[in-house]
């Protein structure tokens, strides 16, 4: 029988977590519940979940020192659900090692949307990185160099390659600019927000159907950017 993905659901809320457990479950997920810090630290280690679903606000510790401490051990996709929508909040959460963001109030479609994305970005230790990327009818051959959309070749400089299998890689997570600027400029260039919206405009005029209203890239206002449909490995 195929194991159940397992899901920790980390927040302090009861009805929270009487809300998510049934929810998750139908969608055909176990589910691990911790309503602190301390308690989601010890499941993270004793259950190994697949994906944890983390609440800043937690009565004993920060949730983004939680991020930190379990970023030490493993690198379990975290989406951190809060009703801190502060972009400033956002960008810690995700520069401590979150790997989305969901805001307080929300709807389990788009909790579960999330869930699926981490599930599939998620790595297997030891694994190779996919050398073929396909998003919608974007393909993407790393190994090659080679970028097509709707069968047509697309001709990007290594710069503009870079960032966008960064987004690919990412599979529908969102990155931060310090985050996308770091992997594709290097840890000196982080501060660069203007040059890495250069370099998505450019993207954009390349690979949008209509770069005025951007559908594939997608904008995180103040936080960072994200590929709109998720992506698949072919090879």
């Amino acid at each position: 029988m195929t194991r159940r993905p397992q899901i920790l659901v980390v927040d302090d809320e009861p009805q929270i977590q009487r809300f998510l457990k049934p929810a998750l479950t139908a969608a055909g997920y176990d589910v691990v519940r911790a309503m602190d810090g301390a308690e989601a630290l010890a499941a993270a280690r004793a259950h190994a979940p697949d994906v944890i679903v983390l609440d800043l606000g937690l009565p004993d510790l920060d949730g983004k020192d939680v991020i930190g401490l379990v970023r030490r051990h493993v690198e379990t996709p975290i989406i951190v659900l809060s009703a801190r929508g502060e972009e400033a909040e956002k960008i810690a959460a995700l520069d401590r090692g979150a790997d989305d963001y969901v805001a307080k109030p929300f709807g389990i479609g788009e909790l579960l949307a999330r869930i699926r994305v981490a599930l599939r970005s998620a790595q297997p230790a030891g694994g190779a990185l996919a050398s073929v990327l396909v998003c919608d009818d974007l393909v993407v051959d790393v190994d090659a160099h080679r970028v097509a959309r709707g069968g047509e070749p697309v001709r990007l400089t290594p710069k503009e390659f870079d960032l966008l299998v960064a987004l690919m890689r990412a599979g529908g997570r969102v990155l931060t600019h310090k985050a996308l600027l770091a992997r594709v400029w290097g840890a000196g260039h982080t501060a660069d927000t203007q040059y890495l919206r250069v370099f998505v405009g450019q993207l954009r005029q390349k690979l949008e159907r209509d770069p005025t209203a951007p559908a594939l890239i997608v904008t995180e206002p103040g936080v960072g950017y994200r590929i709109a449909v998720e992506t698949t490995d072919a090879g």
